[in-house]
Parts: C-alpha cells; structure tokens; sequence
C-alpha cells in the first residue's frame, strides 16, 4: 500500500481531519487494546534496561571489579606495622569509590556522552561543536545542519559565549586544548598496555599461593602464555565470546562479595568502623609521609573508572548506572571489607591477601574465575584503546592504520591489527621486566590519575559550553575532583622512580606521533588550501580543459572540500588527457559519532554542464568506517545521478524561487551544495538537511511537480546515460602522493616535519590501503609541499 500527501494550504489539516475521523470511528476495545500495548511497551522498557545494565557488566566493569587482586598489597608493599592502619586504607579505599567512580564518573561525566560515546576525544568532539576549536579548518556550514550535529546556541552575553569566545580567540588556545586531549589519549593507550600485565600476573599469582614452592618466573610465564593468546584472539573479535563476558563478571562480583560477607562475619565485624571518615584522619597523622604515599595503591581502587567511560557506547547511563549503584559498589565494598577484615588477624598475608581470604573449599573454582575475570577485564581496556585510537584517526591525530570491523552486528566493535601487536610485545615486555605487582601498580596508578585530571579540565568546557551550568556549579565540581586527583596525583609522583615513569615514557612517545602526525596534516591541509586552482582558470580552458577528454569517469581524491585542488593542475599540466568525466571526492570526518546514510554525501556541479565535473563529498563520524569498495562506489555514483535529476527538474520550473535561490549560488560562487542520498529520491523523505525533499525545492502542489518532471526528463535522461556510458568504459582513482618538506631551517621545525613526519608517512598504510582501491585502476600523482 502506498500513501501520498496533497501539498497545499489544508494538507496538514485534512491530516489532521483524517486522523481524528479514524479515531472517532474506533470501538471502545481497541482503545483499551491500545492502552494496554502501551503498559507492555513500558514494562518492556522496564525489562531492556535491566538487560542492558546485566550486559554492561561484563564490558564496562570488568576492570574495576579485578582491583581486589592487588590493591592492598600496592597500599602496603612493604608490609602493615600497625593492625589500626588497615582500617584507615579501608576507610580511604570506601570513600575514593564513592567520590570518583559513582559520584563523579557514573552519576556526572557518564552524561557528558556524544550520543552515547565516551572518552576523551568524545568530549573533544561535543567542544568542536559548540565552538570552533578545531584545528583542521575544513568544516561547511551544511555540516551544521546534520540530524547527528547537535549543539547549543549561547546568549550573546552569557557566560558561556564568552568563554567560547575566548577559546576561540587564538590558535594558541585550540592547540592547548588538542594537546590535552592527545595527552588523556595517550595515557588510555598506556591504560591499555598495563591493565592486562598487572590484572592477569595478580590472577596467575593465585597458583604460588596455593604451591609456595613454585618459583615467581613460572607464574610470569603463565601471565605471558594467557596474554600472548589474549592479543592473538583479538583479531575474531568479541562478538562470538561476548555473551560470556556478563555472567563472568557477574560471578565473579557475587563471589567477591560473598566471600567478603564471609571474612567480616569470622575475622572481625568491627572493621564497618572504616566508614566513618575519622579514621583517614588518624591514618594519616599516624603514617606520615608513608601514609600519604600510600595513596598510590589506594588509587588502583578506582582503576577501571577511566574505562568505564570510554567503554560507553551501546549501553544506556541508566543501565550503568543500575549495574554500578546496585551489583558493583555494594560487591566492592564488601569484598575490600572483608580483605581488611582478615588483614587485622593475618598481617602477614598482605602480599596475597586475596587468595588467602578465599575459604579452602572453593579455592580453586575462585581461581579459575579471578583468571577468567581478569581476561575479560584487558579485553575491555584493549577494546577501549582500539576504539580511542579510531577516534584520533578521524580527528586527523594519528598514522593511518588499518581498521577492521569485527561483528556485523555492533559497529563498535573493531581491531586495529598494528596497534594490537604492539599493545602485546609492551605488555609482555612490562609482565616479564618488573615481574612485580608492586612495580607494575605504580606505573598503572600513574596512567590513571593523569586521565582522570584530563577528563576533569574538559568537564570544564562541557559543563559550560554544552551543559551551560553556571560557573559556580562548574566550579564547585571541578574543586572537588581536583581536591581529591591532585592528591592521588602527588602520591604517584612519589613513585615514578619505581615504575611510575613506564606509562610516562609512553604517553610521551605516542604524544609525539600523534601531535607531529597532526601538525602534518595540518600543514598540508593549509598548504593545498593556499594553492588551490582558481575556478576562472578552470572555466578558461573551456569544456575540454584544453585536453583531450577520454572514456572513462577519473575520481580525484582530494582533501578540499570546496575549491579545485592544486594536484589537478598538476596533472593537466603534464599528462595530455584527461577523462570525460572528473569527479573531485573529499572524503571527510565531522566531529560526530556518526553520519546517517541518507547524509552521507554533499554533491555539486563545477563549471557548466559540458565540463562534465562534479564534487562529492563523502562526510562520515569518528565511529564510521569509510571502506571504498564498489558499495561506496555505487552510492557515490547514484548520489551524482540523483543531483542531476533533481538540478534538471529545477531548470524545468523557472518560476520557482528555490531554484533561482540555488541557481544564484551555482552561477556566482559555485559553492552551493546540494545533498545526494544513495536512495530514490521519490522514496526518500529526508535525503539531507539542505535538500530534505524533493518538495522542499520543487515548487509544491502536484500539477507543477509533474510539468516539472515532463519538462526535464528529456534533458536528464540524456546527461545520465552519458554517465552511464563513461562509468561503464572505466574507473580510475587519481590520488595524490604528496611529499612534504619545510623551508625553515628552525631545529625542531626540520626534524617534526623532514625526519619524523616523513618517517611516519613512510611505515603507514598509504590511502589506496585504506580506500581498498584496485592497483589496476590506481593513478598516483606526485608532488613536493614545502610548509
């Protein structure tokens, strides 16, 4: 059954009419019928959300639950002098979980989500949005109009327009807010080395704990065997073995809390006492500077926390919300309970408190889920880092590497096969160097701490560029969190010498590759914006170019998405032919998580039609993942003939105002854009927010809509079997092979540029890679920029 709807002046009220008819006519049970459908759709609601927050229990939480492994021993590495001082630890492991990880992450910054997006770059992207910090500045006013594109309009004097104003006043600014994000970004790549070295050693510890006699290097080899499979697996994705991730964790969180329940009902009840904040009080006056440094192993409490929210997506906040306030936190509290509760009768145990608090009878079953939990806990935070490192990529801050979606089912779930092999030599590296949880704990608490402080100056901006809280609240929250991060962060500097510098020295390494990859980008973006092609010099050489124009359709990749790029001149000006048909394609990154299909594509005439050459350009998400095989291909192309279609349709209609609107833009400055979709447009009823319908241009009512048609059949029949005919006789992909070199002969300047630079460009993947463009119908242009 088809519908249609009359465009005139009482469409919205016949509508209106007929919709009401049809309700009068309703018997009184099929309302009741109605009322019910919608009491089990809320009940059904109900149901998905408690499903969510079970599922979210083994992707979000699994980092945070495994800390009870080794957070007592990294809070005493050198052994518990004063039975008391337990009770202070315990008290400050209570209230660090109540301020940061439920306070701060799940009940505040879990909302400052990009559609259900976390991480840092995440929070990067809703700032983009809401005021032009970006570096790249390759954005189109119809970039603003996307459904995804959401953002907030500022009073002129408010106080967030200022502080917009202010940000984006200098470059000096923007290149501060990037560097703190590609710092946070860094620190979660080091995240994601350390959590599987020190969560898998602290569970593979279990086996010396129970044969004393086997030797420390057996139970390192074990870690480095389950890590080498656990990177090694990656490559299958976690979509078959996901469905195991929940309930692992959930059991292994009743276990925790169970066994704790157990301890402080034998050892000592008294040890509830740690939650009254007093005692943080006299452990400190007691302890000194060594309670103070204690901090650090404190810290690795809430380690997790970091992941938890760049692990966001596919799961709502209330369902993590849910899991946390209901299984998580009563499960931890009770599990570090009763590990202090045992502490005050048995000291000694405090290097493997854990497994020495489990009941001999079930010893065994505990270990084998405490191993299994610490496997799901690294796939969470190497899955973090996968999906953060897509992110820079998008944003143009890191090599181009190969990204491989692994599920058919969940875009999210991807693997980057570079960065994997790379996570697995550092992490054995780190297993096998410090053979110490103690070592390992350190450099961990460090990543950690500088990403909470990251996330916290961004929650900043958010909360006063997209919240538009007043700066009071804003400051308020930030006081608190840093009040209680800096202190965390001042312990950790107490121990970078004992392996707190491991995380720095790679967070230092990637922040080079990803700033100078950035500053490269950028440089050469500024420069093939300066020199492009004038268009009266491209409309000079008339419809021929001055060329021979041989079959075939040349796609021009190119990274502009308006003018003519220099590497068209260039290749005119050396090669005598060139193919009937020239199709620039700029395939672009929005600050969005993703671009809806029917938006996908901004498609637009250059010149007159004889000159048969169009623009096109593709805009995707950072969670997008641009493939160009012949499906891309195909869109690209039914794009280009839906626009001739409709800007012929438009020539039919001279009486129409949009058409005279759109008509001045393409004869002036050639800069209007018209949106494509890949769909018919007759079946489409949003093809993009300039050109949401075909009404929206076509003068309405339904008479003129099919003079219209009558009147350009003829002529757009005829440009897209030319089309056709051209698409058929061939395909070739122009890309531009540029090398880039600086004429400065300032120091940092000519190594950034000539010898790292260059030397990144040289191990990546090169774009025909990462096109998947067939080396038979590859045309690499070559060409010197000098910055």
């Amino acid at each position: 059954m088809t519908s249609r709807v009359e465009i005139d002046e009482d469409s919205e009220t016949k509508g209106s009419m007929w919709v009401l008819d049809q309700k009068l006519d309703q018997p009184m049970d099929e309302e009741a019928g109605r009322l019910s459908n919608m009491y089990k759709e809320k009940k059904f609601s109900v149901l998905l959300l408690l499903r969510l927050a079970y599922q979210s229990l083994g992707v979000v939480y699994g980092d945070l639950g495994t800390s009870p492994l080794y957070v007592f021993y990294n809070t005493f590495p050198h052994g518990i002098s004063d039975p008391e001082d337990v009770i202070g630890a315990l008290s400050l492991i209570i209230y660090s979980l109540t301020l940061i990880p439920l306070i701060k992450y799940v009940f505040i910054v879990c909302k400052a989500n990009d559609n259900g997006q976390g991480g840092t770059f995440a929070l990067y992207s809703l700032l983009c949005r809401h005021a032009k910090v970006k570096t790249i500045p390759n954005q189109h006013r119809t970039d603003e109009e996307l459904t995804t594109y959401s953002r907030s309009k500022f009073h002129e004097h408010s106080f967030a327009a200022k502080t917009k104003g202010w940000l984006e006043k200098r470059s000096s600014r923007k290149n501060a807010l990037l560097i703190l994000v590609l710092v946070g970004t860094s620190m979660v790549v080091g995240d994601g080395i350390l959590t599987p070295a020190i969560s898998v050693l602290s569970a593979a510890g279990g086996i010396k704990v129970n044969h004393p006699h086997v030797s420390s290097d057996v139970v390192v080899l074990v870690a480095v065997v389950i890590l080498v499979g656990l990177f090694s697996l990656q490559r299958y994705g976690t979509d078959r073995v996901g469905w195991l991730f929940a309930p692992v964790v959930l059991l292994w969180f009743l276990l925790i809390g169970g066994i704790g329940m157990f301890n402080i009902w034998k050892y000592d009840k008294t040890i509830l006492r740690a939650f009254s904040p007093v005692y943080i009080f006299h452990y400190f006056r007691r302890r000194g500077m060594d309670g103070w440094t204690s901090l650090g192993g404190v810290l690795l409490s809430i380690t997790g926390t970091e992941a938890l929210f760049a692990d966001l997506a596919h799961f709502r906040v209330a369902a993590i919300q849910i899991a946390f306030t209901v299984i998580v936190f009563p499960c931890l509290l009770l599990a570090y309970s009763g590990q202090a509760a045992y502490l005050m009768n048995n000291t000694e145990h405090v290097a493997d408190v854990f497994y020495h608090s489990i009941p001999d009878s079930i010893y065994w079953p505990v270990f084998v889920v405490a191993t299994a939990a610490a496997v799901v806990a690294s796939q969470a935070t190497i899955s973090a880092t996968f999906s953060i490192i897509k992110q820079a990529l998008a944003h143009g801050c890191f090599p181009r590497v190969k990204v491989v979606h692994t599920s058919k089912n969940f875009l999210g779930q991807i693997y980057v096969p570079d960065i994997n092999w790379i996570l697995m030599v550092l992490c054995i590296a780190v297993t096998a160097g410090f053979k110490n949880q103690s070592q390992i704990g350190n450099a961990y608490g460090t990543a950690v701490v500088v990403v909470m402080l990251v996330t916290t100056l961004l929650m900043i901006l958010i909360m006063i560029l997209v919240w538009r809280c007043h700066w009071i609240i804003a400051l308020i929250f930030t006081g608190l969190s840093l009040v209680v991060e800096c202190g965390y962060f001042s312990a950790v500097l107490f121990k970078v010498d004992q392996g707190g510098w491991v995380p720095l020295v790679i967070a230092a390494a990637f922040l080079i590759i990803m700033y100078v990859w950035h500053y490269g980008t950028v440089k050469r973006y500024e420069f093939e914006l300066h020199s492009k092609v004038s268009m009266a010099w491209v409309l000079g050489l008339g419809p021929s170019l001055g060329l021979v124009r041989v079959p075939g359709i040349g796609l021009v990749y190119t990274e502009l998405a308006s003018g003519v790029p220099h590497i068209f001149s260039h290749f005119i000006t050396n090669l005598p032919a060139i193919h009937s048909v020239v199709v620039f394609v700029c395939v672009k990154y929005l600050p969005v998580y993703t671009v809806p299909e029917e938006e996908r594509f901004l498609v637009k005439r250059i010149g007159t039609k004889d000159f048969h050459m169009f623009r096109c350009v593709a805009r995707y998400g950072y969670k997008d993942l641009h493939k160009k095989d012949d499906d891309f291909e195909k869109k690209l192309f039914d794009s280009i003939f839906l626009f001739v279609r409709l800007e012929s349709m438009m020539e039919g209609c001279s009486d129409s105002d949009e058409y005279s609107l759109y008509g001045q833009q393409t004869e002036r400055s050639r800069d209007g854009l018209l949106i494509g979709s890949h769909g018919n447009a007759a079946a489409s009823s949003n093809v993009g927010p300039t050109l949401s319908s075909v009404d929206s241009i076509v003068p309405v009512g339904s008479n003129t809509e099919r003079s219209c048609e009558q009147a350009s059949n003829h002529t757009d029949s005829d440009e897209i079997e030319f089309l056709i005919r051209c698409r058929d006789a061939g395909v070739v992909h122009i890309l531009g092979n540029t090398v880039i070199r600086t004429r400065e002969s300032k120091f940092f300047k000519r190594i950034a540029v000539d010898y790292v630079y260059a030397f990144l460009r040289k191990i990546c993947r090169e774009n025909s890679v990462i096109f998947n463009v067939p080396h038979e119908s590859l045309l690499n242009v070559g060409q010197i920029f000098y910055v």
